[in-house]
């Protein structure tokens, strides 16, 4: 029993002082003068994968290679590392110091994509500030402009398109919410009509245009419906334009029966309120009428009243 606690407790030591002995000798090169055993270190602990060791090397090796032979093949994995660690913020900004730096470098086509495909990997969920989406799109449309016939070119091309998709959803959510805060506030179903409008212009092949017309048709109606009868026969005729075009431009949509509802209901709202109005212009010309008659019979008993 004795010995085997004993073997293992020596097992323990020789384990720790191989980690120590492994450590100390990692912190001795990157200590170290030397460049070159430091970028051979840098390149094998890379290869291995160990990217956090051989970050530490490259930031180190970046400043002392600058201008020396090996600086561009250096950089190039000083840039792949940070990648490879997912700091797509420096790894972006290291791949396009780069292309800009070594522009006819065997790595400069390669790196002016990682750079754009970094803000296209840190392009955030739709429902949040798409600033990199933009970014990202004008990024690796750069890159296809510097380079049309890479292969690249047609994944960049991808990207984009994926980057679009997002913002088609970003657009068409915000829109969607104006419609969905008009029971708070009847302008929020004006901004809705608007902000459906400028998506629809932004992205004219959107994936959500059929849904986006009928919302604004329903955006026209219960803004109409909402408002004071003196300006609802104007926002009413607007809800039967937009509603005849919804049927013009989709004969055949799952939707064409609610279309055709709001337009029935919007022009017999249009009636209602031409009736309404024809009513009180009548009412108010009857009380004229009535009030003239008043005052005319005043004035002829008041004639007619001899003097004392």
């Amino acid at each position: 029993m004795f010995k085997i606690k004993h073997l293992t407790l020596l097992s323990f030591i020789i384990i720790a002082l191989t980690f120590a002995g492994c450590k100390s000798q990692f912190e001795k090169i990157r200590l170290s003068n030397d460049v070159a055993k430091k970028n051979q270190e840098a390149m094998r602990l890379y290869n291995k994968k160990s990217y956090n060791k051989a970050l530490i090397l490259f930031e180190d090796l970046s400043q002392k290679y600058r201008g020396r032979d090996g600086a561009q093949q250096l950089n190039y994995y000083y840039a792949m590392t940070l990648y490879n660690l997912k700091d797509y913020t420096t790894a972006r900004y290291q791949f396009k110091v780069f292309a800009d730096t070594y522009p006819t470098s065997e790595y400069a086509e390669e790196c002016r994509y990682m750079s754009a495909y970094c803000y296209y990997l840190e392009s955030p969920d739709p429902s949040l500030d798409q600033e990199n989406t933009l970014k990202a799109i004008d990024a690796l449309q750069l890159f296809i402009n510097f380079y049309p016939k890479s292969e690249r070119a047609t994944e960049a091309t991808k990207y984009i398109a994926i980057l679009r998709a997002k913002l088609e959803d970003k657009a068409f959510a915000n829109a969607k919410m104006y419609y969905e805060l008009g029971g708070y506030d009847i302008t929020n179903y004006k901004s809705a009509v608007i902000a459906l409008k400028n998506a629809q212009i932004d992205f004219p092949d959107i994936k959500y245009a059929e849904e986006m017309d009928l919302l604004i048709v329903k955006s026209q109606f219960n803004y109409a419906k909402n408002s004071t009868e003196i300006r609802q026969e104007d926002r009413y005729n607007e809800a039967v334009t937009y509603a005849s075009e919804f049927i013009e431009s989709h004969p055949k949509s799952a939707l064409l029966a609610e279309a055709k509802e709001l337009k029935a209901e919007s022009e017999t709202a249009v009636v209602n309120v031409k009736k309404y109005f024809a009513t009180q212009e009548a009412l108010t010309a009857k009380y004229k009428a009535q009030l003239t008659k008043e005052n005319k019979n005043q004035r002829d008993t008041t004639n007619k009243t001899p003097i004392k």
